[in-house]
């Protein structure tokens, strides 16, 4: 019986024939589609989608040791539960169409909204406080550019449930190890409190202004201070005003010097008050736990643009290009789920926005590009011994081993060269020779140093020192 699917689209084959004719043209006269993608969207090619899964890995390995469980929703959701709480601006870049079944419906644009609805419908198997982490691919119809695509991937940690300071404290340093895991030596985690924003704005009799106002200062870094006022003063917002929340949002420095700064300009109000003392309590909780001095600062211009932020803000930059854009971002949004559910639902949580990562990592040069996720490979050249190169490499892999064994015999400066291009860290070498003589030779391939291994037949004896010749390699040897 032919397999399923196998000469799809072409007549079936009668009883008592072996073969059909083609209805298509020759292939040389066929008129062929240019294989392209869409502007924003893009391939992933190995050594990127390797860098990227090595990432993911690191991220999956720090949520779960502070406690936080995966979870994962549909990439199409009704569009109302959409766009209840985002912006004009999220929801000008919604993926949106009518179904088959007449229903509107949209791609998700980032994973906190579907976590709403998440928790809206399961909290009640879930308990609380429910501690989530959840990496899949989003969509936005944006303006391309560096680092930013329509098409990327969030990796997000969230804690519902509490409006515990402690679960503020412990997104903020489950950023801070998730970077330091992942290699970088050079970030700062800017740090503000939404509560300190609706202060001045309280004091300033804004504060019924504070989406305007908000959107405005996020703008702040991509957008001249001038051209944030003339914003602002398009809102019918004052000059003495403008002048008062510019002020706010230029702070900067120790951190001692910001909270005091900010005590006269936000500090006379309820809100205010305790944002200041929230971002206080914050960082001496983040120095308790071991963060090093300098690495969070108080930013006062950090607002984030989507209006469910209602505590705790955060935005992660590379030092080396701050230009990129923030890496990893975050907040506490105590109302997010109040457009599902009646039950009272807080949240703090943030993203790390892998796809902007890695092209820093690219720019910086810092990013491994292997061809291969294999850590050995093992040459193939004695047809006469395939039996032991299937034996060995079983081997290799019941100990933890990554191995990638050559589907021909072949030369072999011919699969050393191959293994060399693809980024093999180890090759390991056995022909007819070495196996009469009980020797191995495992060679380093980016150093090209050699090591011959007397194992004589035991198979044991030659796992144990390729894992000593891996560790080596992994160490920088």
């Amino acid at each position: 019986m032919a397999k399923r699917g196998y000469n799809r689209g072409l007549p079936p084959l009668l009883p008592g024939t072996c073969s059909v004719t083609d209805p298509r043209p020759p292939i040389e006269s066929r008129t062929l589609i240019e294989p392209r993608t869409l502007k924003g969207f893009r391939d992933h090619l190995p050594p990127q989608a390797l860098a990227r899964e090595g990432i993911l890995d690191i991220a999956r390995r720090v949520y779960r040791s502070y406690g936080f469980v995966p979870i994962d929703t549909p990439a199409l959701e009704y569009l109302e539960i959409l766009t209840g709480k985002g912006s004009d601006e999220t929801d000008k870049q919604l993926y949106r169409f009518t179904d088959h079944g007449g229903r509107e419906v949209g791609m998700r644009f980032d994973l906190t909204i579907p976590l709403a609805r998440f928790a809206a419908q399961h909290i009640g198997t879930l308990g609380i406080p429910f501690k989530r982490y959840h990496m899949a691919t989003v969509w936005r119809g944006e303006n391309t550019q560096r680092g930013r695509y329509r098409e990327f991937m969030q990796c997000d940690f969230d804690t519902i449930g509490t409006t515990s300071a402690l679960a503020d404290l412990e997104t903020v340093l489950v950023v801070h190890d998730l970077l330091s895991a992942i290699g970088l030596k050079s970030f700062t985690i800017r740090v503000n409190d939404r509560r300190v924003l609706s202060g001045i704005l309280e004091r300033l009799g804004l504060a019924d202004r504070s989406t305007v106002v908000l959107r405005a200062l996020d703008k702040l870094g991509k957008v001249s201070p001038e051209g944030v006022a003339a914003e602002l003063a398009g809102h019918g917002i004052d000059a003495a005003a403008s002048a008062d929340l510019l002020q706010l949002a230029s702070l900067s420095g120790p951190a001692d010097a910001v909270l005091a700064a900010l005590e006269p300009l936000a500090g006379g109000t309820a809100p205010g008050r305790a944002g200041i003392d929230a971002l206080r309590a914050l960082l001496d909780g983040a120095g308790q736990a071991g963060v090093p001095a300098g690495r969070i600062v108080i930013d006062p211009s950090i607002a984030r643009g989507l209006d469910y932020y209602t505590g705790l803000v955060l935005e992660s930059f590379l030092d080396e290009l701050p230009a990129l854009g923030s890496i990893c971002s975050g907040g506490r949004y105590d109302n997010l789920a109040g457009l599902y559910t009646k039950q009272h639902l807080p949240g703090i949580g943030a993203s790390l926005g892998i796809d902007r990562l890695l092209a820093g990592l690219e720019e910086l040069g810092r990013l491994e590009t292997r061809e291969t996720a294999a850590d050995v490979f093992l040459v193939y050249f004695d047809e006469a011994h395939r039996g032991d190169y299937l034996r060995i490499a079983a081997a290799l892999r019941r100990a933890g081993m990554a191995v990638e064994m050559a589907a021909e015999p072949k030369r072999v400066g011919q699969q050393l060269k191959v293994a060399s291009k693809k980024g093999f860290p180890l090759a390991l070498v056995i022909g007819s020779d070495e196996f009469t003589a009980g020797t191995a030779q495992c060679k380093r391939m980016q150093s090209q140093h050699s090591t011959v291994i007397d194992w004589h037949g035991d198979v044991s004896v030659l796992v144990a020192a390729v894992a000593v010749e891996l560790a080596a390699v992994g160490a920088g040897g």
